[in-house]
């Protein structure tokens, strides 16, 4: 048997459906408006070397799992920062700075998120300070480096380095453009979430109107996930069913969806997937999220490298596709819901399903992408 039909090995950790979603477009949209929605496409497209990322399909995994389509945002090739990230954070540094030119800029990041405001703020001549945990890896701190940022590591996970990264700030009068909002902090991640949606008007433009009718979003703080409904809102006649998918030890958003209320969840184990190794959800993705998620999916890391490898090698397309821990949450889900005929019945996808993953990051750490390319080579 083929290694992608082996079901007993797609398995999902938790699932649940939320109990009071009701989509309403102006609703999502009164918290990402859609002036800055256009603000930011205007931005972002006319910056040197942009182009749309590739929108392929994935038509070797659509036929195993019995499904119209799949389709694969695939941001490997987004500018030289090859992930999604590249497009909030320059963004919202070009939006603090104003013109400004003496100023600090700083963030706390598992890598990428860092990469692009140090990227922006080169760009801009700022200075910029990058706070990382004891977790991210040396490769990831020295591609923030290599973009003239000054890069802090922080004993503990995230969300030490972003309470560091928030009192050093604070004392130093630095401005922080974080990705993930609180009381009081919500108008910087609004920029980083308006920077995202470029990616949905690009797969919109992309597929010509085609209706999707299942959109999987992976989640860390939700800043991602929380645009791409606001994009959908704006750019799409139809409304597709919306899943969300955490690692099964950093479930921050299912916690909150079953609770109906921001529920913070502290993070015993670091996930492979470090980028969603969050333990909260972002006030203003909550407010988003709260009402327009179908499902909430986890997943184990069991699979991860198995799924970096499986594009890699054209298992599922006739594209070779160069894709980080963080871009396969969506594959590994669909899979593992495919793999359990209930599941799959449930969320009602079936021969006539068009569904939309993304590939939120390449090979972001190079080290990384090769032990998993080398592990998911091992694995069944």
């Amino acid at each position: 048997m083929k290694a992608t039909n082996q079901k007993d090995l797609w398995l999902v950790s938790n699932i649940i459906e939320n109990k009071n979603y009701n989509f309403s477009k102006s609703e999502i949209l009164k918290f990402l408006p859609e002036k800055l929605i256009d603000e930011a496409i205007k931005s972002i497209s006319s910056w040197n070397s942009y182009s749309p990322t590739p929108l392929v399909r994935l038509d070797k995994l659509s036929s195993i799992l019995g499904l119209k389509e799949i389709y694969y945002k695939d941001e490997s090739k987004r500018f030289t920062l090859k992930s999604f990230k590249a497009l909030g954070g320059a963004f919202a540094v070009e939006k603090v700075a104003n013109g400004r030119k003496n100023i600090t800029v700083a963030t706390a990041t598992a890598g990428n998120h860092g990469r692009s405001v140090a990227w922006g703020a080169q760009k801009l001549g700022l200075n910029c300070k990058i706070f990382i945990s004891e977790y991210v890896s040396e490769s990831r701190a020295d591609a923030i480096r290599e973009f003239g940022a000054n890069v802090v590591r922080v004993k503990g996970n995230y969300d030490n380095s972003l309470k560091e990264c928030i009192a050093q700030s604070q004392k130093n009068n630095w401005e922080i453009v974080q990705d993930t909002a609180w009381s009081g902090y919500e108008l910087i991640p609004q920029y980083i979430m308006a920077g995202y949606t470029i990616m949905m008007k690009e797969i919109f433009d992309q597929i010509n109107n085609d209706v999707i009718s299942h959109v999987f979003l992976q989640a860390g703080v939700g800043g991602m996930a929380g645009a791409m409904i606001a994009g959908i809102a704006k750019f799409s006649n139809s409304i597709p069913k919306i899943i969300i998918v955490e690692p099964e030890d950093a479930d921050c958003v299912l916690k909150s969806i079953k609770n109906n209320e921001p529920t913070r969840i502290k993070v015993e184990k670091e996930s492979i997937m470090g980028g969603m190794s969050c333990g909260e959800v972002s006030k203003v993705a909550w407010n988003i999220l709260k009402l327009s998620t179908n499902y909430c999916v986890t997943i184990p890391d069991t699979m991860v490298a198995r799924v970096s490898s499986l594009l890699a090698n054209k298992n599922f397309s006739k594209n070779k596709i160069e894709a980080g821990e963080c871009a396969t949450p969506g594959i590994i889900a669909l899979k593992g819901i495919c793999f359990n005929q209930e599941l799959k019945n449930k969320i009602k996808l079936n021969k006539n399903s068009k569904v939309l993953v993304f590939g939120c990051e390449g090979a972001t750490d190079e080290k990384m992408y090769n032990k998993l390319l080398k592990l998911g080579s091992n694995t069944k």
